[in-house]
Protein backbone atom coordinates (compact mmCIF):
# COMPACT_ATOMS: atom_id res chain seq x y z
CA UNK A 1 0.00 0.00 0.00
CA UNK A 2 1.42 3.36 -1.10
CA UNK A 3 1.41 6.30 1.71
CA UNK A 4 -0.41 9.37 0.76
CA UNK A 5 0.27 11.32 3.58
CA UNK A 6 3.67 12.22 5.20
CA UNK A 7 3.92 11.61 8.52
CA UNK A 8 7.62 10.79 9.61
CA UNK A 9 6.58 9.86 13.14
CA UNK A 10 3.32 8.35 14.07
CA UNK A 11 2.06 6.92 17.42
CA UNK A 12 -1.05 4.34 17.39
CA UNK A 13 -2.94 4.34 20.48
CA UNK A 14 -6.27 3.19 21.76
CA UNK A 15 -7.16 6.86 23.26
CA UNK A 16 -5.36 9.84 21.48
CA UNK A 17 -4.80 13.36 22.97
CA UNK A 18 -8.15 15.14 22.46
CA UNK A 19 -12.02 14.16 23.16
CA UNK A 20 -14.99 15.72 22.19
CA UNK A 21 -18.39 16.71 23.77
CA UNK A 22 -21.15 17.45 22.05
CA UNK A 23 -22.93 20.46 24.32
CA UNK A 24 -27.03 21.30 23.61
CA UNK A 25 -25.90 25.20 22.41
CA UNK A 26 -26.68 25.50 18.92
CA UNK A 27 -29.32 23.88 16.90
CA UNK A 28 -27.10 20.54 16.31
CA UNK A 29 -25.05 21.07 19.22
CA UNK A 30 -21.34 22.41 19.47
CA UNK A 31 -18.46 20.27 20.01
CA UNK A 32 -15.94 20.96 22.65
CA UNK A 33 -12.54 19.75 22.80
CA UNK A 34 -10.56 18.48 25.75
CA UNK A 35 -7.15 18.23 25.30
CA UNK A 36 -5.20 15.46 27.16
CA UNK A 37 -2.02 14.82 29.17
CA UNK A 38 1.15 12.30 29.90
CA UNK A 39 3.89 10.81 28.29
CA UNK A 40 3.00 10.19 24.90
CA UNK A 41 1.76 14.11 24.71
CA UNK A 42 5.08 15.62 26.29
CA UNK A 43 7.09 12.95 23.89
CA UNK A 44 5.37 14.15 20.79
CA UNK A 45 5.71 18.30 21.82
CA UNK A 46 9.76 17.44 22.64
CA UNK A 47 10.20 16.95 19.25
CA UNK A 48 8.88 20.07 17.86
CA UNK A 49 6.22 21.32 15.66
CA UNK A 50 8.42 20.43 12.36
CA UNK A 51 8.87 16.79 12.92
CA UNK A 52 5.81 15.61 10.86
CA UNK A 53 4.27 13.63 13.21
CA UNK A 54 0.75 12.20 13.88
CA UNK A 55 -1.13 10.39 16.20
CA UNK A 56 -3.70 7.64 14.71
CA UNK A 57 -6.26 7.05 17.46
CA UNK A 58 -10.33 5.74 18.15
CA UNK A 59 -12.73 7.69 18.73
CA UNK A 60 -14.29 6.49 22.05
CA UNK A 61 -17.76 8.89 22.81
CA UNK A 62 -20.56 9.80 20.80
CA UNK A 63 -18.83 13.22 20.93
CA UNK A 64 -15.54 12.08 19.10
CA UNK A 65 -17.68 10.33 16.63
CA UNK A 66 -19.63 13.41 16.08
CA UNK A 67 -16.03 15.26 15.36
CA UNK A 68 -15.00 12.72 12.72
CA UNK A 69 -18.50 12.45 11.05
CA UNK A 70 -18.38 16.45 10.80
CA UNK A 71 -14.76 16.38 9.75
CA UNK A 72 -13.52 18.40 13.12
CA UNK A 73 -10.00 17.64 14.36
CA UNK A 74 -6.85 18.74 15.69
CA UNK A 75 -3.96 19.18 13.79
CA UNK A 76 -1.57 16.17 14.13
CA UNK A 77 -4.41 13.66 15.05
CA UNK A 78 -6.33 11.49 12.86
CA UNK A 79 -8.83 9.74 14.77
CA UNK A 80 -10.95 6.40 13.27
CA UNK A 81 -14.01 6.05 13.59
CA UNK A 82 -14.31 1.77 13.83
CA UNK A 83 -18.13 1.28 14.85
CA UNK A 84 -18.81 1.31 18.43
CA UNK A 85 -20.48 -2.33 18.09
CA UNK A 86 -16.63 -3.30 16.83
CA UNK A 87 -14.58 -1.47 19.74
CA UNK A 88 -16.93 -2.16 22.41
CA UNK A 89 -16.04 -6.02 21.63
CA UNK A 90 -12.12 -5.15 20.85
CA UNK A 91 -11.84 -3.01 23.89
CA UNK A 92 -13.82 -4.73 26.93
CA UNK A 93 -14.75 -7.95 25.45
CA UNK A 94 -10.88 -8.85 24.10
CA UNK A 95 -8.15 -5.61 25.41
CA UNK A 96 -9.67 -5.77 28.92
CA UNK A 97 -11.60 -8.93 29.81
CA UNK A 98 -9.15 -10.96 28.50
CA UNK A 99 -5.87 -9.69 27.68
CA UNK A 100 -5.31 -7.25 30.82
CA UNK A 101 -6.69 -10.45 33.01
CA UNK A 102 -4.09 -12.80 31.52
CA UNK A 103 -0.97 -10.33 31.72
CA UNK A 104 -2.10 -8.92 35.50
CA UNK A 105 -2.87 -12.61 36.09
CA UNK A 106 -6.18 -12.06 37.73
CA UNK A 107 -8.07 -15.04 36.73
CA UNK A 108 -9.71 -17.36 39.15
CA UNK A 109 -9.57 -20.00 37.40
CA UNK A 110 -12.01 -22.42 38.77
CA UNK A 111 -14.76 -20.35 37.14
CA UNK A 112 -12.52 -18.52 34.15
CA UNK A 113 -11.36 -18.16 31.43
CA UNK A 114 -13.91 -19.56 29.06
CA UNK A 115 -12.69 -19.52 25.56
CA UNK A 116 -15.96 -19.96 23.54
CA UNK A 117 -17.89 -19.17 20.90
CA UNK A 118 -18.36 -15.67 21.98
CA UNK A 119 -15.07 -15.22 22.37
CA UNK A 120 -13.99 -16.28 19.09
CA UNK A 121 -16.80 -13.96 18.00
CA UNK A 122 -15.30 -11.11 19.87
CA UNK A 123 -11.50 -12.11 18.94
CA UNK A 124 -12.79 -10.99 15.20
CA UNK A 125 -13.54 -7.79 16.45
CA UNK A 126 -10.06 -7.06 18.02
CA UNK A 127 -8.68 -8.27 14.78
CA UNK A 128 -10.99 -5.80 12.86
CA UNK A 129 -10.08 -2.76 15.05
CA UNK A 130 -6.56 -3.51 14.71
CA UNK A 131 -6.59 -3.96 11.12
CA UNK A 132 -8.19 -0.48 11.34
CA UNK A 133 -4.98 1.22 12.82
CA UNK A 134 -2.83 -1.07 10.59
CA UNK A 135 -4.47 0.24 7.50
CA UNK A 136 -4.55 3.93 8.49
CA UNK A 137 -1.02 4.13 9.90
CA UNK A 138 0.17 2.34 6.23
CA UNK A 139 -1.82 5.29 4.24
CA UNK A 140 -0.44 7.88 6.17
CA UNK A 141 3.14 7.23 6.59
CA UNK A 142 6.02 9.07 5.23
CA UNK A 143 8.74 6.23 3.43
CA UNK A 144 10.53 4.57 5.96
CA UNK A 145 8.79 6.75 8.54
CA UNK A 146 8.67 5.87 11.98
CA UNK A 147 5.77 4.28 14.10
CA UNK A 148 4.96 3.26 17.52
CA UNK A 149 1.98 1.58 18.51
CA UNK A 150 1.08 1.70 21.86
CA UNK A 151 -0.10 -1.05 24.13
CA UNK A 152 -2.37 -4.60 24.61
CA UNK A 153 -5.06 -3.17 22.73
CA UNK A 154 -3.10 -3.23 19.28
CA UNK A 155 -0.77 -6.19 19.41
CA UNK A 156 -1.75 -7.09 16.27
CA UNK A 157 -0.95 -3.30 14.87
CA UNK A 158 3.02 -4.60 13.63
CA UNK A 159 2.62 -7.50 11.92
CA UNK A 160 -0.30 -6.21 10.14
CA UNK A 161 1.35 -3.21 9.34
CA UNK A 162 4.48 -4.96 8.08
CA UNK A 163 2.60 -6.49 5.42
CA UNK A 164 1.20 -3.22 4.26
CA UNK A 165 4.53 -1.38 4.37
CA UNK A 166 7.83 -3.14 4.74
CA UNK A 167 9.80 0.59 4.17
CA UNK A 168 8.37 1.65 8.30
CA UNK A 169 10.49 0.98 11.03
CA UNK A 170 8.02 -0.38 13.57
CA UNK A 171 7.82 -0.05 17.54
CA UNK A 172 5.29 -1.48 20.24
CA UNK A 173 5.79 -0.31 23.86
CA UNK A 174 3.94 -2.25 25.96
CA UNK A 175 2.07 -0.54 29.31
CA UNK A 176 1.24 -3.35 31.10
CA UNK A 177 3.14 -6.40 32.76
CA UNK A 178 3.86 -9.64 30.27
CA UNK A 179 2.20 -12.88 31.27
CA UNK A 180 5.17 -15.63 32.00
CA UNK A 181 4.90 -18.01 29.56
CA UNK A 182 2.94 -20.83 31.97
CA UNK A 183 0.26 -18.17 32.57
CA UNK A 184 0.14 -17.05 28.70
CA UNK A 185 -0.30 -20.50 27.69
CA UNK A 186 -4.02 -20.19 29.34
CA UNK A 187 -5.24 -18.47 25.83
CA UNK A 188 -5.95 -20.80 23.19
CA UNK A 189 -2.70 -21.66 21.05
CA UNK A 190 -3.90 -20.24 17.65
CA UNK A 191 -4.65 -16.89 19.72
CA UNK A 192 -1.56 -17.03 21.40
CA UNK A 193 0.63 -17.38 18.31
CA UNK A 194 -1.42 -14.30 16.34
CA UNK A 195 -0.07 -12.32 19.30
CA UNK A 196 3.02 -13.18 19.73
CA UNK A 197 3.75 -12.58 15.53
CA UNK A 198 1.69 -9.77 15.69
CA UNK A 199 3.91 -8.36 17.77
CA UNK A 200 7.06 -9.50 16.72
CA UNK A 201 6.31 -7.63 13.13
CA UNK A 202 7.88 -4.80 15.00
CA UNK A 203 11.14 -4.13 14.22
CA UNK A 204 11.67 -2.96 18.21
CA UNK A 205 9.69 -3.89 21.15
CA UNK A 206 9.61 -1.46 24.05
CA UNK A 207 8.72 -2.98 28.07
CA UNK A 208 8.54 -1.06 31.48
CA UNK A 209 11.24 -3.07 33.32
CA UNK A 210 13.21 -6.04 32.39
CA UNK A 211 11.40 -8.91 34.32
CA UNK A 212 8.37 -7.65 31.55
CA UNK A 213 10.50 -8.13 28.86
CA UNK A 214 12.33 -11.18 30.05
CA UNK A 215 8.81 -12.79 30.05
CA UNK A 216 7.57 -11.67 26.63
CA UNK A 217 11.32 -12.98 25.44
CA UNK A 218 10.22 -16.75 27.16
CA UNK A 219 7.14 -16.56 25.32
CA UNK A 220 8.67 -16.53 22.33
CA UNK A 221 11.09 -18.83 22.91
CA UNK A 222 8.41 -21.25 23.95
CA UNK A 223 5.20 -20.35 21.66
CA UNK A 224 7.41 -18.66 18.56
CA UNK A 225 10.60 -20.13 17.81
CA UNK A 226 12.05 -17.34 19.19
CA UNK A 227 12.38 -13.46 18.87
CA UNK A 228 14.21 -13.87 15.38
CA UNK A 229 15.55 -10.10 14.15
CA UNK A 230 12.53 -8.20 16.61
CA UNK A 231 15.10 -6.07 19.16
CA UNK A 232 14.42 -5.71 22.90
CA UNK A 233 14.43 -2.58 24.92
CA UNK A 234 13.42 -1.59 28.33
CA UNK A 235 12.15 2.27 29.02
CA UNK A 236 11.15 2.68 32.38
CA UNK A 237 8.71 5.51 32.07
CA UNK A 238 9.22 8.14 35.16
CA UNK A 239 7.76 11.04 36.69
CA UNK A 240 7.18 14.71 35.02
CA UNK A 241 8.84 16.54 38.07
CA UNK A 242 8.20 19.88 36.73
CA UNK A 243 5.05 19.87 35.91
CA UNK A 244 4.18 17.78 39.24
CA UNK A 245 6.07 20.78 41.57
CA UNK A 246 4.20 23.40 39.88
CA UNK A 247 0.80 21.55 39.63
CA UNK A 248 0.94 20.33 43.47
CA UNK A 249 1.43 24.29 44.37
CA UNK A 250 -1.52 25.88 42.43
CA UNK A 251 -4.03 27.50 44.09
CA UNK A 252 -6.89 24.65 43.55
CA UNK A 253 -4.78 22.05 45.38
CA UNK A 254 -3.74 24.52 48.18
CA UNK A 255 -7.15 24.60 48.99
CA UNK A 256 -8.18 21.07 48.99
CA UNK A 257 -5.10 20.71 51.33
CA UNK A 258 -6.72 22.87 53.65
CA UNK A 259 -9.97 20.73 53.22
CA UNK A 260 -8.17 17.06 53.94
CA UNK A 261 -6.47 18.61 56.69
CA UNK A 262 -9.60 19.27 58.52
CA UNK A 263 -11.00 15.34 57.70
CA UNK A 264 -7.48 14.08 58.80
CA UNK A 265 -7.63 15.74 61.88
CA UNK A 266 -4.87 18.02 63.85
CA UNK A 267 -1.54 15.95 64.43
CA UNK A 268 -2.78 12.95 63.11
CA UNK A 269 -0.31 10.48 60.32
CA UNK A 270 -1.91 9.94 56.85
CA UNK A 271 -1.55 6.54 55.01
CA UNK A 272 -2.30 7.64 51.62
CA UNK A 273 -3.30 5.59 48.18
CA UNK A 274 -4.39 7.50 44.73
CA UNK A 275 -5.32 4.47 42.57
CA UNK A 276 -8.15 3.70 40.02
CA UNK A 277 -10.33 1.02 41.59
CA UNK A 278 -8.39 -1.91 38.90
CA UNK A 279 -8.73 -5.37 40.16
CA UNK A 280 -5.00 -5.80 40.29
CA UNK A 281 -4.15 -2.23 42.00
CA UNK A 282 -5.53 -4.50 45.42
CA UNK A 283 -7.27 -1.60 47.44
CA UNK A 284 -9.39 -4.47 49.23
CA UNK A 285 -6.42 -6.02 50.95
CA UNK A 286 -4.90 -2.52 51.68
CA UNK A 287 -7.28 -1.50 53.46
CA UNK A 288 -7.49 -5.29 55.65
CA UNK A 289 -4.20 -4.37 56.26
CA UNK A 290 -5.04 -1.03 57.80
CA UNK A 291 -7.82 -2.86 59.70
CA UNK A 292 -4.94 -5.54 60.80
CA UNK A 293 -2.54 -2.18 61.78
CA UNK A 294 -5.70 -0.87 64.13
CA UNK A 295 -5.48 -4.40 65.91
CA UNK A 296 -1.73 -5.47 66.05
CA UNK A 297 -1.42 -1.86 67.26
CA UNK A 298 -3.81 -0.29 68.94
CA UNK A 299 -1.26 3.08 70.10
CA UNK A 300 -2.44 4.17 66.40
CA UNK A 301 -5.84 4.41 66.61
CA UNK A 302 -7.16 8.17 66.76
CA UNK A 303 -3.66 9.13 65.57
CA UNK A 304 -3.49 7.71 61.82
CA UNK A 305 -5.83 7.97 59.15
CA UNK A 306 -5.84 6.30 55.93
CA UNK A 307 -6.93 8.83 52.82
CA UNK A 308 -8.01 6.30 50.34
CA UNK A 309 -8.79 7.68 46.72
CA UNK A 310 -10.15 5.09 44.78
CA UNK A 311 -11.28 6.43 41.33
CA UNK A 312 -13.86 5.00 39.29
CA UNK A 313 -12.91 2.70 36.26
CA UNK A 314 -14.78 0.57 33.66
CA UNK A 315 -17.74 0.52 35.53
CA UNK A 316 -19.30 -0.71 32.16
CA UNK A 317 -17.83 -4.48 33.22
CA UNK A 318 -19.61 -5.63 36.20
CA UNK A 319 -17.01 -7.00 38.13
CA UNK A 320 -15.18 -3.80 38.40
CA UNK A 321 -18.91 -2.18 39.67
CA UNK A 322 -19.03 -5.27 42.17
CA UNK A 323 -15.37 -4.61 43.26
CA UNK A 324 -15.81 -0.76 44.03
CA UNK A 325 -18.46 -1.78 45.88
CA UNK A 326 -16.55 -4.32 47.93
CA UNK A 327 -14.21 -1.26 48.40
CA UNK A 328 -16.89 1.09 50.03
CA UNK A 329 -18.17 -1.74 52.29
CA UNK A 330 -15.21 -2.64 53.92
CA UNK A 331 -14.09 1.04 54.00
CA UNK A 332 -17.79 1.46 56.01
CA UNK A 333 -17.18 -1.32 57.93
CA UNK A 334 -13.69 -0.24 59.64
CA UNK A 335 -15.01 2.77 60.17
CA UNK A 336 -18.38 1.70 62.14
CA UNK A 337 -15.97 -0.41 64.25
CA UNK A 338 -13.24 1.54 64.81
CA UNK A 339 -14.28 5.67 64.33
CA UNK A 340 -14.75 7.83 67.00
CA UNK A 341 -17.12 11.52 67.00
CA UNK A 342 -13.83 12.98 66.80
CA UNK A 343 -11.81 10.46 64.43
CA UNK A 344 -12.88 8.53 60.95
CA UNK A 345 -10.35 6.00 60.09
CA UNK A 346 -10.73 5.76 56.76
CA UNK A 347 -11.28 8.67 54.47
CA UNK A 348 -12.76 7.60 51.34
CA UNK A 349 -13.07 9.48 47.97
CA UNK A 350 -14.48 7.43 44.52
CA UNK A 351 -14.63 10.81 42.68
CA UNK A 352 -11.93 11.60 40.57
CA UNK A 353 -10.33 14.90 41.22
CA UNK A 354 -6.51 15.17 40.40
CA UNK A 355 -6.00 18.77 42.38
CA UNK A 356 -7.46 16.44 45.38
CA UNK A 357 -5.25 13.70 44.77
CA UNK A 358 -1.55 16.14 44.19
CA UNK A 359 -3.29 17.20 48.21
CA UNK A 360 -2.91 14.26 49.79
CA UNK A 361 0.50 13.50 47.74
CA UNK A 362 1.69 16.59 49.65
CA UNK A 363 -0.03 15.78 53.27
CA UNK A 364 1.15 11.60 53.04
CA UNK A 365 3.72 10.20 55.90
CA UNK A 366 3.17 6.99 54.35
CA UNK A 367 2.30 6.04 50.52
CA UNK A 368 0.77 2.69 50.46
CA UNK A 369 1.14 1.32 46.79
CA UNK A 370 0.31 -2.19 46.85
CA UNK A 371 -0.32 -3.97 43.74
CA UNK A 372 -1.27 -7.48 42.62
CA UNK A 373 1.21 -6.66 39.54
CA UNK A 374 1.46 -3.69 37.73
CA UNK A 375 3.42 -2.75 34.81
CA UNK A 376 5.09 0.49 36.38
CA UNK A 377 2.93 2.06 39.29
CA UNK A 378 3.64 5.78 38.71
CA UNK A 379 1.59 6.81 42.31
CA UNK A 380 4.99 5.22 43.63
CA UNK A 381 7.18 7.85 41.55
CA UNK A 382 4.60 10.49 42.19
CA UNK A 383 3.95 10.76 46.08
CA UNK A 384 7.27 11.20 46.95
CA UNK A 385 8.28 13.75 44.71
CA UNK A 386 5.26 15.54 45.59
CA UNK A 387 4.86 14.96 49.40
CA UNK A 388 5.77 18.24 51.72
CA UNK A 389 7.36 16.53 54.68
CA UNK A 390 9.06 13.48 52.65
CA UNK A 391 7.26 10.08 52.81
CA UNK A 392 7.83 6.59 53.31
CA UNK A 393 7.03 4.49 50.02
CA UNK A 394 5.35 0.67 51.31
CA UNK A 395 5.74 -1.06 47.71
CA UNK A 396 4.53 -4.02 46.60
CA UNK A 397 7.51 -6.58 45.01
CA UNK A 398 5.16 -7.09 41.92
CA UNK A 399 5.15 -3.15 40.88
CA UNK A 400 7.07 -2.59 38.18
CA UNK A 401 8.27 0.20 40.02
CA UNK A 402 9.63 -1.89 42.53
CA UNK A 403 13.19 -2.59 40.01
CA UNK A 404 13.85 1.29 40.45
CA UNK A 405 12.68 2.30 43.97
CA UNK A 406 12.46 -1.14 45.97
CA UNK A 407 16.22 -0.54 47.32
CA UNK A 408 14.61 2.49 49.03
CA UNK A 409 10.98 1.33 49.81
CA UNK A 410 9.56 -1.06 52.05
CA UNK A 411 8.52 -4.24 50.29
CA UNK A 412 5.72 -6.19 50.26
CA UNK A 413 3.90 -9.25 49.28
CA UNK A 414 0.65 -8.08 48.24
CA UNK A 415 -1.34 -10.95 49.25
CA UNK A 416 0.19 -10.99 52.85
CA UNK A 417 -2.41 -8.74 55.01
CA UNK A 418 -0.04 -9.21 58.35
CA UNK A 419 3.19 -8.12 56.34
CA UNK A 420 1.26 -5.61 54.87
CA UNK A 421 0.17 -4.40 58.26
CA UNK A 422 3.81 -4.73 59.72
CA UNK A 423 4.88 -2.88 57.22
CA UNK A 424 2.81 0.30 57.74
CA UNK A 425 3.82 0.48 61.47
CA UNK A 426 7.19 0.22 60.18
CA UNK A 427 7.14 2.95 57.86
CA UNK A 428 5.20 5.05 60.48
CA UNK A 429 7.62 4.74 63.08
CA UNK A 430 10.37 5.65 60.94
CA UNK A 431 13.07 7.99 62.00
CA UNK A 432 12.93 11.13 60.05
CA UNK A 433 16.23 11.12 58.88
CA UNK A 434 16.18 7.78 57.39
CA UNK A 435 12.47 9.40 56.04
CA UNK A 436 14.08 12.02 54.52
CA UNK A 437 17.25 10.20 52.74
CA UNK A 438 15.06 7.97 51.75
CA UNK A 439 12.41 10.23 50.19
CA UNK A 440 15.93 12.12 48.84
CA UNK A 441 16.91 8.69 46.61
CA UNK A 442 13.24 7.79 45.27
CA UNK A 443 13.00 10.80 44.10
CA UNK A 444 15.89 10.94 42.04
CA UNK A 445 15.48 7.64 41.05
CA UNK A 446 11.43 8.20 39.81
CA UNK A 447 12.32 11.16 37.55
CA UNK A 448 15.40 9.46 36.05
CA UNK A 449 13.41 9.48 32.86
CA UNK A 450 11.00 11.51 32.34
CA UNK A 451 8.38 11.18 30.28
CA UNK A 452 9.13 13.39 27.23
CA UNK A 453 12.93 11.52 27.63
CA UNK A 454 11.20 8.10 27.65
CA UNK A 455 9.23 8.49 24.22
CA UNK A 456 12.57 10.06 22.82
CA UNK A 457 14.85 7.02 24.06
CA UNK A 458 12.60 4.53 22.21
CA UNK A 459 12.08 6.94 19.06
CA UNK A 460 16.25 7.57 18.90
CA UNK A 461 16.30 3.44 19.39
CA UNK A 462 14.37 3.27 16.42
CA UNK A 463 15.51 4.85 13.98
CA UNK A 464 18.88 4.03 14.71
CA UNK A 465 18.08 0.63 13.86
CA UNK A 466 17.91 1.35 9.96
Amino acid sequence: MASTHHAEVLVASNRGPVSYEVRPDGADGSLHAKRGGGGLVSGLSAIGPDAGALWVCSALSDGDREAVRRGVGEPGVHMLDIPADVHADAYNGIANSVLWFVHHMLYQTPLEPVFDAEFRRQWASYETYNRAFAEALAEDAAQGAAVVVQDYHLTLVPGMLRELRPDLRIGHFSHTPWAPPEYFRMLPDDIAGQILRGMLGADRLGFLTRRWADAFTACCTEFAGGLGDTRIGVHGLGADADFLRERSHEADVEERMVALRAEIGEGRRAIVRVDRTELSKNIVRGLLAYRQLLVDHPEWRERVVHVAFAYPSRQDLAVYREYMAQVQRLADEINAEYGTPGWTPVLLHLKDDFARSLAAYRLADVALVNPIRDGMNLVAKEVPLVSDEGCVLVLSREAGAFEELGEDAIAVNPYDVVGTADALHRALTMPTGERAERTKRLTAAATALPPARWFLDQLDALRRLG
